[in-house]
């Protein structure tokens, strides 16, 4: 179990520079395409022509695709915390590529969250042994987490449908909200995914389980629907403030949803 959580901690810390990096690269996509006068916050997608959007969309999939791997290694709880280093690197970027000055409580708040995000990872619970995605799917369709994915729809539907026209451009929330929150059940699915990848290749095939399709599909339409809001929020506000709050946000929500699913904490005592 020690030797797992190393490796995704290993991969998880990787993926968090190739993330990092790719907030700046896609901000300088984003900023190349918004010359052409076709800008992503007024739903334009322009940025789809720049090489510079593309080279940060393969850096994040690389970052990702870590992420991924790490998931089917180690808990998501000590995985999702350590995006916080991609705070550090997209901040020092921003403050030299992009000029935009991080401030003292700029760098607090990136401490505050590498110092909280330490205290996670430590304590981080040991991952409980599946055998299979009908275990996961058991997990996923049980009272509490279909109660909090019916409040994650609900509270999406209204900052898309009427948070969005009127307050987008202005509050920073209504898109990294979206993100987040969207996230958080993003990352439930590609726990499941990595899960049944990893048993098939340990030779129980999942493949021809119909919830394994079922997860596949909800992770992909989550990722779209977070790819094209987090365009939208870099396109419209500083990637020194993107970055730390969609962290924030996306990572005490990702732990919430987790503790529900997949009850990471449960057989702790109050000393582990």
């Amino acid at each position: 179990m020690y030797t797992a959580n190393l490796i995704g901690f290993v991969l998880a810390v990787a993926s968090s520079a190739f993330i990092g990096s790719s907030f700046i690269i896609k901000k300088k996509g984003l900023q190349r395409a918004r010359a052409s006068g076709c800008r992503a916050n007024s739903g334009g997608y322009g940025y789809l022509l720049e090489p510079l959007w593309w080279i940060g969309m393969i850096t994040m999939i690389v970052g990702e695709f870590a992420n991924f791997v790490a998931y089917m290694y180690a808990p998501a709880v000590l995985v999702t915390p350590l995006g916080a280093l991609s705070i550090i690197v997209s901040a020092v970027l921003a403050h030299f590529l992009l000029k935009e000055k991080l401030w003292k409580l700029g760098i607090l708040g990136c401490v505050l969250c590498v110092v909280g995000s330490t205290v996670i990872v430590l304590h981080a619970p040991a991952e409980h042994g599946i055998s299979s995605v009908e275990e996961i799917w058991e997990l996923a369709i049980q009272p509490a987490f279909l109660l909090y994915t019916a409040s994650v729809v609900a509270v999406v539907l209204v900052l898309i449908l009427y948070c969005e026209p009127r307050y987008g451009q202005t509050y920073i929330l209504v898109y990294i909200g979206v993100c987040s929150i969207i996230g958080s059940l993003t990352v439930m699915s590609i726990k499941a995914i990595g899960i049944a990848i990893k048993l098939t290749l340990e030779g129980s095939s999942q493949v021809v389980r119909y919830q394994t399709w079922i997860f596949s599909m909800v992770a992909v339409s989550c990722i779209i629907t977070q790819l094209n809001y987090l365009n939208k929020a870099l396109d419209t506000f500083n990637t020194a403030v993107v970055s730390p709050i969609y962290y924030a946000l996306f990572t005490s929500l990702t732990i919430f949803a987790s503790a529900i699913m997949f009850k990471d904490w449960s057989g702790q005592t109050r000393s582990s």
